[in-house]
């Protein structure tokens, strides 16, 4: 069996592994929206290259997309993290196979090369290409043009997979892109207006000048083999690290929490909640992710214009809020999972642990609220709205969250961060997210238009502590539904260990 035959094969397999998943069936409502959105993107992506097309004929620049390329890779790099995995869970089945260690790897890193993340772009591409022949340029311009503009991405997709494994091993690795991007908008920040004007006159000149060029596509070539074959290599570094489970461990003191021992058991389920947050990977980069993206929010909030808009400000107030309840609280109750059996042991363990779990969420919620005062301070943000998206988020957000816990019944790996999966396991957490995410704003919008701020906060408010003082309540209906369920879901974890 050649090498060719042999990707084939392993392709099939991957399909095939894809369709004996559990939650293969529940898969298929979070495609269709994914496909939803897909199309909504190729059409504004057509749109925008089309418009693009027509300016680059009429300026006679055909150069023209060059100069837009810096913020379409930049896009297209975090972009990848809502969709684009690592390729190390595609491995462990073949690594005690008689074929070569790297056939695994170099199929998912070529496979990559033909994924839809990269073909996206080809629909801004493609019609900017076909205005442009349609102009004076030649159809060969054209052809290399357009063989460029993928190499590019191509390049990009390496970058990404380099970066997104490197911070899957240490949250500081966020340093690279971080460096790279910030280089970018630094002048802007660190120049005169004058200075700016005439740095990025002379970094446009030099693209528009050799970005259309042999010498720019030889130096991409050069960038996509380095960095393929880096990939190569570390992709197959960190299977091992992690299959092995070969980690470099260091004694630390852990502290006790000694100051919870008042709160009975409930306070001993927040220090598990709290250990499980500093020690499991998985958790624990989930946390620190959070935490930079809030932060990143929130000086681009308050620093800049971005984000003026109605719909934006509440989108993204709301989002900071909810974001730690909606990444962990999906999966609540999958890492419990890995010792559900003992937590069945005394009556009403269960419900203890939910309201721990709540507690816990309850006092995340004050990291956003200080991490958004930037926001607050210049103006942005209100009091009055902050206090309404915090309400909302430990009222009816929370609520909606936990409601899963009667339903998930996969265990949560906690430490297999590379090889481990983020699909939702059923059509109800996919619908509960969108809820959890968009309504609260639309609703506030509806009041906005009817009434006033104030009054679309002080209702968000009011719905907000009712949910929150409710507590007790609703939490005990979820224990008392997901008792009923029980052996179902005790069977759905064993299963998925």
């Amino acid at each position: 069996m050649n090498k060719i035959q042999l990707f084939f094969l392993l392709r099939k397999n991957t399909k095939l592994s894809e369709k004996r998943l559990p939650m293969f069936e529940a898969n298929q409502y979070g495609k269709f929206f994914a496909y939803l959105g897909v199309a909504f993107f190729l059409v504004y992506f057509f749109g925008i290259g089309t418009f693009l097309g027509w300016i680059a004929v009429k300026e006679d620049e055909y150069q023209l997309i060059t100069y837009v390329l810096p913020f379409i890779l930049t896009m297209d790099f975090f972009m990848r993290f809502m969709s684009q995995q690592t390729p190390v869970m595609l491995v462990k089945p073949y690594l005690m196979m008689p074929i070569s260690k790297y056939t695994a790897i170099d199929f998912f890193l070529v496979s990559q090369l033909f994924s839809a993340n990269n073909l996206i772009w080809m629909s801004l591409f493609v019609p900017y290409t076909f205005i442009c022949v349609c102009g004076n340029m030649t159809l060969l311009q054209g052809l290399g043009l357009l063989l460029l503009l993928y190499l590019m991405i191509l390049v990009n997709s390496q970058w990404y997979l380099l970066v997104r494994t490197l911070i899957n091993k240490s949250m500081f690795w966020w340093a690279l892109p971080l460096v790279l991007y910030g280089s970018m908008v630094a002048p802007f920040f660190l120049l005169s207006d004058k200075s700016s004007e005439k740095f990025f006159d002379q970094i446009f000149d030099f693209i528009g000048e050799y970005a259309f060029t042999w010498y720019a596509f030889i130096l991409f070539a050069v960038l996509f083999i380095v960095l393929f074959m880096i990939n190569r290599k570390l992709q197959m570094r960190f299977i091992y690290d992690e299959i092995s489970k070969h980690e470099k461990t260091n004694m630390k003191h852990v502290s006790e929490f000694s100051a919870l021992n008042r709160f009975g058991q409930i306070g001993e389920y927040l220090k598990l909640e709290i250990k499980s947050t500093m020690r499991n990977k998985a958790i624990r980069t989930r946390f620190i992710q959070g935490v930079v993206v809030i932060t990143m929010l929130s000086l681009l909030i308050a620093y800049t214009d971005t984000y003026t808009g109605g719909f934006a400000r509440n989108m993204w107030c709301l989002y900071c809020f909810v974001f730690f309840g909606a990444v962990n609280l999906v999966k609540v109750m999958g890492p419990e999972g890995n010792y559900i059996d003992l937590l069945m042991v005394h009556e009403e363990n269960i419900l203890t642990l939910l309201r721990a779990k709540y507690y816990f969420y309850c006092a995340i919620v004050l990291l956003p609220f200080l991490l958004l005062l930037p926001p607050i301070i210049s103006g942005k943000f209100s009091l009055l709205m902050i206090l309404a998206y915090l309400l909302i988020t430990t009222g009816p957000e929370y609520c909606l969250l936990f409601q899963l816990a009667i339903w998930n019944n996969q265990t949560l790996p906690l430490n297999d961060k590379i090889t481990g999966k983020n699909q939702f396991e059923n059509k109800l957490q996919l619908i509960i997210e969108l809820i959890v995410f968009f309504v609260p704003v639309l609703l506030v919008l509806i009041l906005q238009t009817l009434f006033s701020d104030t009054v679309a906060y002080i209702v968000m408010i009011v719905i907000g502590l009712a949910f929150t003082l409710a507590e007790p309540y609703w939490m005990r209906n979820i224990y008392q539904r997901m008792m009923k369920r029980r052996y179902q879901n005790l069977d759905g974890f064993h299963t998925t260990r």
